[in-house]
């Protein structure tokens, strides 16, 4: 009867009543949106190893509390010494975070400064200022200074929380008025700029209070400037000052004797003795540069030390904190942290988990517990620095790029800001994604990662000063490939034979596996594994030299390569067409060569501002001659959004960011490979959509927080996400998204074509903890409903190749895995592949489990039906085989045709055994107030059948067993070993050896002796006992068969 249905439901789903056809929606609204995508989330991946922090606190009343500001990441707590990190700014607020600090006063009381405090060259700043919560972080509200750029200190008064200070550095890349310290005497309604430099280059930097005096405060301010291709660190503006009016008003103090004087001076760390207000401690960057004191409160210094491990690379530290019990007790930090017990004479380095510290907060009512920031996040110790928790508990990665590989799972690589790389599975074989389910892999922290097209196992990654390499998985053999191997650290990249940014492109063709490309100033390829290297262009850039001296002065240069100028910034080979070659440079240029390289045309946009930084390209994968390129120009100081698109090989350009907020300027732009005219862009403070190829563009953060997106990519219909400062996240199965452009919502009901499955292990843990988080392992049906079709009753069915009914799911299924619920919008229905389970008797205690379950089907294609009051359609799905097992579909079909008889067999003596126990119960119930000697032949009939069936039950089951370990004193049975035959041949993945279907055959014929027995008990004795008591006019006993 139900395979007529099945051919009936087929005829109706051809019918145009099974899905409206609809015209294309290119545009939607909001709260359509919303409703849409109600079921469309990302999941985090991971990994869960902390990225830069430079801000952190503590509770003065709680010491298993702390907070974190992550470097684009938002705000996180942690309620249990650090074993454990919430973030607690989502959905207000996100990006990098500068400044936090709670009131002494009233800890519900919490401030928040937007923009990294560390101004290195790939810096986030914040473009929303001041936050504040009123009640522990629960919810926020916004406190202006939102030119500020970057907050880099928050102090609290003491006794009154609605009085604050703030330093602000302001515009890191451009003059600003916005920048010295703050003042409110409101809890930030209004803030009055009351210390300002004089210079629109040099903001506030430091900032402290005298633990017992919040009228005595100390500032230091800091002339900075980055350009695309320099760092200026200090200049005037640079100095240090002291008020004693509660900031009101502030005296210089570089003029005080002791200072160093007549010397340009950059960036100043400070701090104050709670023990004694008198000793002040002050890290100057200067050509004498080092670690002074001062004992009368600013009025005459002394240098303590030029130790170079405290002085080193001044601009990205020069943090140091005095311990509040003892005033001889002095922290730096530096690439390691540093301590002095005797008042900066001689210093120990301490160990910490990470390095590069940047923050550093001590309890002042326990100098043991502390809370230090640095570039692997946040970690605490209650035993001054002897001991400290874990990084490996924070999703706040960095990543500059994203890529994946052909494995299956497929990984995710990518380099990790301040870490190593990373290779993880997009997907794990067990609950969670794990720290066993990643590794490091080539390269390092700020390269591109790429996988070999061909062997999954090798992996391609760079690093800074052009480093590549070559890394195998298999033999764990990392070779290095550089195209160049002459590094030029230390110099301006004008030193350089090719140039080569912190993060230049690697890439292979999409039309010659073996083909690697590697991007300098000129566009470089291998077929040989970095054997040899050919240049196929020449300068692809302005090679404007004055840009390309060294950086970091007047007083400490740095070059790292960060500010490497005048190279490649990204590259690609067209995906529909060989040879044909776009490039981008970070100087400001673009070029194509539809040659393989043997001639270049400057393509640039001619309406482009100059000096753009082309972050990404991206060819059509619809299109020859369609590009779409990202750009930006914040380390310009303009933070618009730049997006382009050509469809004639860059003869003709289209600026394309309509609808992208003014300040969110772009880093990725790319198109769907199924879709056309979908297209996906991130931005530096969060995600857009665009439907109509450009033309408009709508945030598309869904569950995101709001974090800088720095690439996307997409594999097998997967949207993933690279994120700084919030690691990697995936957007699984793009069906619904792609469907939005099709007007979907005006059917009654449309069921969308779920993705081909994997026969596979993994599941979605509800205890993930600190780990990454699996995808629906099986397959999702998503199917959209009106509100009036969501009244009717809906039901789906599952059925094979053969149209054999498998499994069917209802509201009003009686096995709770049998239920599903809809309603009006978007839903899903999850199948994990499985054959249903057998019955389970509660309280049998078996070695080899008291139920059969997790038998998944065989590959092949299968048919959900969904069935309504009025209409039905049916989705055929694929179920594919784990590429991993060497199994052919014969030996898929006779492992799952075995294991499904063994089951039967094992569901058949179950039922058998519960259908016993309540033949025994209605016996007993029926016999026992019953007057023996009136009803001698009826109570000796039951006996006797009560006596057949429990023989029976021993047979099949060991009826003594009570506990587990009850098996090793009474030899199992028959149920028993059945699950053993099945544990057996399910233990592996392969057709069942000969010795299982041997074994299977001879218990069956052992079970079926007493399964036989027992149905003619039922067919025999029972009816003679019914007719007994039909005889003497009593009830008679019903034996109802178990489903």
């Amino acid at each position: 009867m139900r395979i007529l249905l099945f051919f009936i439901f087929c005829l109706m789903c051809a019918s145009p009543k099974a899905q409206k056809k609809s015209t294309i929606a290119t545009g939607s609204n909001a709260q359509e949106d919303s409703t849409y995508f109600s079921q469309t989330k990302f999941r985090q991946v991971g990994p869960f190893r902390g990225g830069r922090s430079a801000a952190v606190c503590g509770s003065y009343k709680d010491v298993s509390t702390f907070y974190m500001g992550s470097t684009g990441g938002g705000v996180w707590k942690t309620t249990d010494g650090g074993n454990n990190w919430k973030n607690i700014s989502d959905k207000y607020f996100g990006g990098s975070i500068g400044a936090i600090a709670i009131s002494e006063s009233d800890e519900n009381i919490i401030y928040v400064g937007e923009g990294e405090n560390t101004m290195r060259g790939n810096v986030s700043e914040g473009i929303d200022g001041m936050w504040k919560s009123t009640d522990g972080g629960r919810t926020w509200m916004n406190l202006g200074l939102k030119n500020s750029r970057h907050i880099t200190n928050i102090i609290i008064h003491p006794r009154n929380p609605d009085i604050a200070w703030v330093s602000v550095q302001g515009h890191l890349f451009g003059p600003s008025e916005d920048r010295g310290v703050y003042k409110t005497m409101d809890g930030g309604k209004t803030w009055r700029k009351t210390l300002y430099s004089g210079n629109a280059q040099a903001g506030a930097v430091d900032l402290v209070m005298e633990p017992s005096n919040p009228n005595i405060l100390y500032a230091s301010t800091w002339h900075v400037v980055r350009t695309p291709y320099s760092l200026e660190s200090g200049g005037t503006g640079s100095a240090l000052w002291k008020s004693m009016d509660g900031g009101e008003t502030w005296t210089n103090l570089m003029n005080k004797k002791g200072m160093p004087q007549n010397e340009i001076t950059g960036i100043i760390g400070i701090t104050v003795s709670a023990t004694n207000p008198q000793q002040l401690y002050a890290l100057i960057e200067c050509t004498s540069k080092g670690l002074y004191g001062s004992d009368d409160g600013g009025e005459h210094w002394k240098k303590i030390t030029d130790n170079a491990d405290l002085c080193q690379r001044s601009w990205y530290f020069s943090k140091l904190f005095c311990d509040p019990k003892n005033e001889n007790t002095i922290y730096v930090l530096n690439v390691g942290m540093h301590r002095s017990r005797d008042g900066g004479n001689s210093w120990e380095e301490i160990y910490t988990p990470h390095g590069d510290h940047h923050d550093l907060w001590i309890d002042p009512a326990n100098s043991n517990r502390m809370i230090v920031a640095d570039d692997g996040g946040a970690q605490i110790s209650f035993d001054a620095g002897a001991n400290w928790s874990t990084y490996y508990n924070q999703p706040t990665a960095q990543f500059y790029r994203v890529s994946t590989d052909n494995a299956f799972p497929f990984h995710i690589l990518g380099a990790q800001q301040d870490n190593s790389t990373v290779r993880m599975k997009s997907r794990s074989f067990g609950g969670a994604i794990t720290e066993n389910d990643w590794t490091s892999t080539a390269g390092f922290e700020s390269g591109y990662v790429v996988a070999d097209p061909l062997n999954n196992d090798i992996v391609y990654g760079g690093n800074y000063q052009g480093y590549l390499s070559r890394y195998d998985h298999k033999t764990e053999e990392n070779r290095s490939i550089s195209v160049w191997p002459i590094e030029a650290l230390g110099d301006g990249v004008i030193a350089a034979k090719y140039r080569f940014q912190w993060n230049f492109p690697i890439f292979f063709s999409p039309h010659n596996p073996h083909k690697l490309y590697a991007a300098g100033n000129m566009l470089f390829t291998t077929e040989n594994e970095g054997q040899k290297w050919n240049a196929i262009s020449g300068d692809l850039t302005t090679n404007d030299t004055s840009r390309q001296k060294s950086s970091g002065g007047p007083i400490t240069k740095d070059n790292t390569s960060v500010e490497y100028y005048c190279t490649i910034f990204t590259a690609a080979e067209c995906a529909l067409e060989k040879d044909v070659l776009w490039t981008g440079s970070d100087d400001g240029l673009i070029h194509v060569s539809k040659d393989g390289g043997k001639q270049w045309k400057n393509v640039t946009p001619p309406d482009a501002p100059k000096w753009m930084m082309w972050n990404c390209v991206e060819t059509s994968p619809f299109n020859k001659g369609t590009v779409y390129f990202a750009g930006t120009r914040y380390k310009s100081d303009d933070f618009a959004p730049y997006l382009y698109k050509t469809t004639d090989y860059g003869n003709t350009w289209q600026r394309i960011n309509n609808g992208i907020s003014p300040l969110h300027f772009t880093r990725v732009i790319r198109a769907d490979r199924t879709k056309k005219g979908l297209l996906y862009c991130g931005t530096e403070y969060g995600l857009y959509i665009s439907y109509d190829d450009g033309a408009n563009w709508k945030p598309f953060q869904l569950n995101l927080p709001i974090v800088p997106i720095t690439d996307i990519t997409i594999k097998n219909n997967d949207l993933i996400i690279a994120t700084q400062g919030r690691s990697f996240w995936v957007l699984d199965d793009l069906s619904a998204v792609q469907k939005r452009m099709d007007g979907i919502m005006q059917n009654d009901w449309f069921v969308y074509q779920p993705m081909p499955a994997y026969r596979s292990d993994g599941y979605v843990s509800q205890h993930s903890g600190n780990n990454g988080t699996n995808p629906p392992n099986g397959v999702v049906l998503q199917y959209w409903l009106t509100e009036q079709k969501a009244k009717e009753t809906i039901e789906v069915n599952l059925f094979n190749n053969k149209k054999e009914l498998i499994k069917t799911w209802s509201k009003t299924a009686e096995k709770e895995e049998d239920k599903f619920q809809y309603a009006a919008g978007m839903n899903k229905l999850i199948w994990n592949l499985e054959y249903p389970a057998t019955i389970k008797i509660d309280d049998l205690v078996m070695w080899n489990g008291s139920e059969i379950s997790g038998l998944k089907v065989a590959p092949g294609k299968y048919t959900f039906q969904l069935k309504t009051s009025t209409d039905s359609t049916f989705k055929e799905v694929e179920i594919l085989a784990n590429p991993n097992q060497k199994m052919t579909q014969a030996d898929y079909d006779a492992q799952v045709n075995f294991l499904l008889q063994v089951k039967n067999k094992f569901n058949e003596i179950q039922k058998t055994i519960k259908n016993i126990r309540t033949l025994r119960s209605q016996i007993k119930d029926f016999t026992k107030d019953m007057d023996t000697t009136q009803y001698k032949v009826i109570t000796t009939m039951a006996d006797s059948i009560q006596k057949k069936i429990t023989a029976i039950e021993e047979a099949l089951y060991q009826t003594k067993s009570k506990s587990p370990q009850d098996v090793l004193n009474y030899p199992i049975r028959i149920n028993d070993q059945m699950a053993s035959i099945y544990n057996f041949a399910s233990s592996g993945n392969t057709a069942p050896p000969q010795q299982a279907y041997d074994a299977f055959a001879e218990l069956s014929l052992k079970a079926d002796k007493y399964l036989q027995s027992f149905e003619a008990i039922k067919q025999n004795d029972l009816v003679y006992l019914n007719q007994l008591i039909h005889e003497k006019t009593v009830p008679v006993i019903r034996m109802e068969a178990e489903d």
